[in-house]
């Protein structure tokens, strides 16, 4: 009797672990097929910001903070083109006074005071900035230039208004 009662309980643990062993493969499989799906999301999304970097690179290859050049040019000098980007665009910006055009746009404003409104410096002598008299507006091509002492002239170089429609 104690036999077959053994037998028994022999046979049911090895089905039991049988049992065991093919759910926690199934398990473990799913898992596994999950984790690969997973991977591969996560290396096209890779994909897809290494694209949108790319682009983003593009976007802003045409900007001092950008080019070598322009850095290395202006470190020769003592200069520090960060700092320098943002005195160019603090003082472009201060020659918007209240009652009277931006002297750095040529043109006069028909319908209010000219006025400077985003500044994109280009290298170590370009600019270009966007302007508008509320109703009108347009670009101007800036050249400047940094004496020894550290003053910055600008030259208005070229300028146009879209056309209103």
């Amino acid at each position: 009797m104690w036999n077959k009662i053994l037998m028994y309980l022999f046979i049911f643990s090895l089905l039991f672990t049988i049992f065991i062993y093919m759910n926690d493969k199934r398990i473990l499989d799913s898992k596994e097929e999950r984790i690969e799906n997973l991977e591969n999301k996560l290396s096209e999304v890779e994909a897809e910001v290494e694209n949108a970097k790319l682009t983003d690179d593009n976007e802003d290859y045409f900007s001092l903070k950008n080019n070598e050049d322009a850095i290395t040019y202006f470190e020769n000098k003592g200069i520090n083109s960060e700092e320098l980007i943002l005195r160019i665009e603090d003082e472009i910006i201060s020659n918007n006074k209240a009652g009277e055009d931006n002297p750095l746009v040529p043109m006069d404003g028909m319908e209010g005071n000219m006025r400077i409104n985003k500044i994109k410096v280009l290298n170590h002598k370009w600019i270009i900035a966007d302007f508008t008299d509320g109703t009108y507006w347009g670009e101007v091509f800036l050249s400047y230039q940094v004496s020894e002492d550290g003053a910055i002239e600008f030259f208005s170089e070229k300028s146009f208004i879209y056309p209103q429609y």
